[in-house]
């Protein structure tokens, strides 16, 4: 027992002098390690002091220029007018609003101009204060005045920033986002170009005390970005500088155009090419036998209620101006078309079968005495002097012809007797409605027109009239 008891104490012994030991190893070894990793440590301390001093010298120098500063009134007041440089980046352009005539642009706008309350000395070239500062300088109280809505970026920060040079120049930038007017001239439609307006001046300052003015006109458009223009190409940008006076001043007004012309791909596939097709389908009537009445009737009319259709259609998300456009003007002549074709045929109708006589039962006639006196009275007459004498007659037209004789057949008839109610006094003096019309007597001095030879001529006529429109049509549009 004595023995294991030795052991034990042994063996204490033995482990606690290694336990000692070890935290002296540590110490050893870390300030080594710690001398390793820090060793610029007295350098950054020495930066940071550096840093400290230069924060210190800017604070006191913005401080010393902030505490009796008045952003109430304005660089230069009773003096001169202050001059602002103005520069504008667009960020995207885009959509323009048929309908509601307005288009929408994001823009970066840069407002430059000199405070001399704001000069300073010393190292710091300039100050850049963010969105939260902004409230303590004078800023121009500029305001777009074709703008409908304006949406000022705030996420993640107010996106508006202010830098202050030690010359006393001020550089005031914000991000914002405008719906801005733009009134359309939508006569030439779909071959139109508009020059959308955005224009800027003083709110309250007059020109006597505020002056705009571009610095080398420049504006930045990034091409890379995604424009929202859609049915339009833009084409370029234009800038004027106007006076306008109002009953509070006159104001200086900057304004700027954006120049953009329509895409015509779109709407030549959405209106003209179904109202040309739709007008053309119209005239296969033509080469329909005129003894189909429902099948030529049933085309004309949805010929003409289609081109009703495509003229509402076209009409749908357009503004509702009080004149007709190019398209508009293009559609009713199509649809006009369309109507001749369908009246083209119940005009070949009414003249061919209109006056066609049915077939009756002989009628007897009292013949005139003119007739009795020329004509041989047969042996009963004679023998019965009281006894009626008629001529049987027959209602039949000549064989198989369809519709009344014509003036010409009347002319070379036997005895040149022309019989009333044949063919109406206009019709006697231009056209010939039956089958076969010949007579030159007729026809000397006068506009011949065969009704039934009406389809031949609308063959040629209706497709070279529209032809002959299309050509004169875009010749004028696309050199308007």
């Amino acid at each position: 027992m004595l023995t294991k008891v030795l052991l034990i104490l042994l063996g204490l012994s033995i482990i606690l002098p290694s336990r000692s030991e070890g935290p002296h190893v540590e110490l050893e070894n870390g300030p080594s390690a710690h001398d390793a990793v820090y060793e610029p440590q007295p350098q950054a301390a020495e930066e940071k002091h550096s840093t400290l001093g230069k924060l210190s010298a800017a604070t006191h120098i913005l401080n010393s220029i902030l505490n009796n500063y008045d952003y109430k009134l304005r660089p230069g007041i009773g003096e001169k007018p202050t001059v602002v440089t103005v520069e504008l980046s667009v960020n995207t352009l885009g959509p323009i609003s048929i309908v509601d005539m307005e288009y929408t642009i994001d823009i970066t706008f840069c407002q430059t101009w000199y405070d001399e309350r704001l000069r300073y000395n010393g190292s710091v070239e300039s100050f850049v204060l963010n969105g939260n500062l902004v409230s303590q300088l004078w800023i121009p109280d500029t305001f777009f005045r074709n703008s409908k809505r304006i949406q000022e970026h705030v996420i993640t920060m107010p996106n508006q920033m202010v830098r202050i040079h030690k010359d006393g120049k001020v550089l005031y930038t914000i991000r914002m986002t405008i719906d801005a007017g733009c009134l359309l001239h939508m006569l030439k439609f779909p071959m139109d170009s508009h020059s959308c307006p955005l224009s800027f001046s003083s709110f309250s300052y007059p020109e006597s005390e505020i002056i705009y003015k571009w610095e080398d006109f420049r504006l930045e458009i990034n091409e890379k970005n995604s424009w929202k223009l859609f049915q339009f190409d833009f084409t370029g940008v234009t800038n004027i500088t106007e006076t306008i006076s109002t009953p509070a001043g006159d104001f200086m007004v900057m304004t700027l155009f954006f120049n953009v012309s329509r895409r015509f791909g779109f709407i030549a596939f959405q209106n003209y090419v179904p109202s040309s097709v739709t007008t053309m389908l119209s005239w296969i009537s033509f080469w329909i036998k005129k003894d189909s009445a429902p099948a030529r009737t049933s085309l004309g009319i949805t010929s003409v209620l289609t081109m009703t259709t495509l003229g509402t259609f076209s009409r749908k998300n357009f503004p509702r101006v009080s004149y007709i456009t190019a398209l508009d003007f293009y559609i009713a002549i199509c649809f006009i078309f369309c109507f001749c074709a369908l009246m083209e045929f119940a005009v070949l109708n009414f003249l061919t079968y209109n006056r066609t006589k049915p077939h009756g039962s002989p009628k007897l006639r009292h013949p005139n005495i003119r007739a009795r006196t020329l004509m041989p009275l047969p042996v009963s007459a004679h023998q019965y002097p009281d006894a009626f004498v008629c001529q049987i007659e027959d209602s039949d037209e000549s064989d198989g012809e369809e519709g009344p004789s014509c003036p010409a057949q009347q002319s070379l008839s036997t005895g040149g007797i022309q019989r009333p109610g044949g063919c109406c006094k206009w019709c006697q003096k231009y056209f010939c409605v039956v089958p076969k019309c010949e007579g030159s007597i007729w026809q000397q001095g006068r506009l011949f027109i065969h009704i039934y030879r009406l389809d031949n001529y609308s063959r040629v006529v209706f497709p070279v009239t529209f032809f002959f429109f299309n050509v004169l049509y875009w010749l004028v549009c696309l050199n308007l």
